[in-house]
């Protein structure tokens, strides 16, 4: 066993069952934000945890979650964890899975597009642990198949991009269905505007983690902009990946260019995979497992299933398209360089571009800098006009200036909830 996994969880309280199996799974230390919330979680406080993104949220609420429920009697699932996509429930179930063998502690994931079949057999087992989509887990309510009354934890995990996938509606079902006494975990890696009235509705008194500020990026991203056309964007992604081996992830804004892109790259001779909301569960499990295995050496992905894509050492992240809100800029390159490594992160800019890359800039605080080799600025980008007044940013700060870049829920978010209900809200 390793020991230094032992000495260093065991100092947060953990239970010899669970060390154990944090060494079989390769945790060898905690991370900032699992050490500052996994404590007061273990005592029954609501907490507030924001974090970078790849900085081991998961496991910062899976761990306390194992160690409460292992104490609790068994036969109505007692833990619900709340996510925006099925890749991200799905990667949450598999962290309970390494986690909670042990202590005995079993869950199913209630996501859209699976057989609803399936997962009512799945909730006959009487897991421990409901990880759902909001709405799936509400076509299941309506349907009498899940109750919510015997839920002692909430997890709101990647809270800000369920707002931002237009999930706000389900969540206050779903939380009007809850016991009022129960535990609150909420995670995200920002803290928008529109997320503090989603905190003061959900928690009661928590204990805020603050790991690093709303909208910082992990050291260890290099980031660089690349300044071309429309016509031009193709040969230079084909320019960027024969220039190395590296894995990479090429974001797009829609699932239309993805799938053009994807194919296209396929033409080129690269092994490529193709992520969005549009594609079925079962394509999209099969992309993200090859991505990991090693058998596709690009994926590319649209936001929507950004936040379900934690593969390590992802060596570059390219935004062929810049995105629409500039909070998912920062998520998307929070893909690479993933506890504590190193990675780069380039963006293709054009002179449509413009407003987004201020955006953006202006979020993050400084300007992005020029890739070498880039062509020149797009007429009206100056130099100049790309200074961005250095400033501190609080999480009030931020939160003002997240909040308006709120979207609307997009086709492909719905989707995710695949809610053919006709009582479903307009966003299901």
């Amino acid at each position: 066993m390793d020991t230094s996994a032992q000495r260093n969880f065991h100092a947060l309280g953990l239970s010899e069952a669970l060390l154990r199996d944090l060494a079989d799974a390769g945790f060898a230390l905690p991370t900032p934000i699992q050490e500052q919330a996994i404590p007061p979680a273990l005592a029954g406080r609501d907490v507030i945890g924001c974090a970078q993104t790849g900085t081991g949220k998961t496991a910062a609420f899976v761990i306390p979650i194992v160690e409460r429920l292992s104490s609790l009697p068994k036969g109505q699932p007692k833990a619900l964890i709340l996510a925006p996509t099925r890749e991200l429930a799905l990667q949450t179930l598999t962290t309970i899975e390494k986690l909670g063998r042990s202590r005995g502690i079993s869950a199913t994931v209630i996501v859209g597009g699976a057989d609803m079949q399936a997962q009512v057999r799945g909730l006959r087992q009487r897991p421990d642990i409901l990880v759902a989509t909001p709405g799936r887990l509400l076509d299941h309510m309506w349907n009498g198949t899940i109750s919510l009354s015997s839920m002692k934890m909430l997890v709101l995990d990647e809270a800000d991009r369920m707002l931002d996938m237009g999930f706000a509606p389900q969540i206050n079902q779903i939380l009007d269905a809850l016991p009022e006494e129960r535990q609150t975990l909420l995670f995200s890696a920002t803290l928008p505007a529109d997320l503090a009235r989603l905190v003061q509705a959900s928690v009661r008194n928590p204990v805020r983690v603050m790991v690093a500020p709303s909208a910082t990026t992990a050291d260890g991203v290099t980031q660089a902009i690349h300044y071309t056309s429309h016509t031009d964007k193709s040969d230079l992604l084909l320019s960027l990946l024969g220039a190395d081996k590296d894995t990479a992830l090429v974001f797009t804004r829609t699932k239309h260019r993805a799938d053009r892109l994807g194919r296209m790259l396929g033409r080129a001779g690269h092994r490529v995979a193709i992520l969005h909301g549009g594609r079925s569960l079962s394509q999209r499990r099969a992309a993200l497992e090859g991505f990991k295995r090693g058998a596709f050496r690009v994926l590319v992905a649209t936001d929507i299933a950004a936040r379900g894509i934690d593969v390590a050492n992802i060596g570059h992240v390219i935004n062929f398209d810049l995105p629409n809100c500039p909070e998912d800029y920062v998520h998307r390159i929070g893909r690479t360089a993933r506890m504590k490594t190193t990675g780069r992160a380039t963006s293709f800019v054009t002179g449509e571009d413009r407003s987004q890359l201020r955006d953006i800039e202006r979020l993050l605080g400084h300007a992005v800098p020029l890739a070498p080799g880039s062509g020149a600025p797009p007429s009206g980008v100056t130099a100049g006009a790309r200074h961005v007044r250095r400033h501190e940013h609080s999480s009030t700060n931020h939160a003002k200036s997240a909040g308006r870049y709120r979207r609307p829920m997009s086709r492909a978010a719905r989707a995710e909830s695949s809610t053919p209900n006709p009582s479903a809200m307009k966003h299901s």
